[in-house]
């Protein structure tokens, strides 16, 4: 059961709204810590505090080029439960969310919470 514990301490991470938008921009690629605050539109004290802590859950990993640091995910699976994330949450409005405008046989989502039975929310 100790990796529901870590699983547990990473969705603890994720439920900060500056984490997460860190996380989102780093979807793109690595970058430095004002690149990060820059498009997260926050100072870049706050979010060099909040990637110590994404570095010590092991969501983000570092290097060094020359005296600058450069950030990036650690993994893909962080990749993946990122998206995972934000894809979910945009289920929650009512208009084709994001995601799906590029499936071309995704024209709408069903009003209702209630699903057939056997099917799947998988995306």
């Amino acid at each position: 059961m100790e990796h529901v514990e870590l699983a547990v301490e990473t969705f603890r991470m994720l439920a900060d709204v500056t984490r997460l938008k860190v996380l989102w921009t780093l979807l793109d690629g690595e970058l430095s810590v004002n690149e990060i605050a820059q498009a997260a539109a926050k100072q870049p004290a706050s979010v060099s505090q909040h990637l110590a802590k994404l570095r010590l859950a092991r969501l983000v990993r570092t290097r060094r080029r020359g005296t600058q640091v450069l950030y990036r995910l650690d993994s893909s699976h962080v990749r993946q439960l990122v998206e995972d994330a934000v894809f979910n949450a945009e289920h929650a409005g009512a208009d084709l969310p994001q995601h799906h405008r590029h499936d071309l046989g995704v024209t709408t989502l069903p009003t209702s919470n209630a699903e057939p039975a056997g099917a799947s929310n998988e995306h």
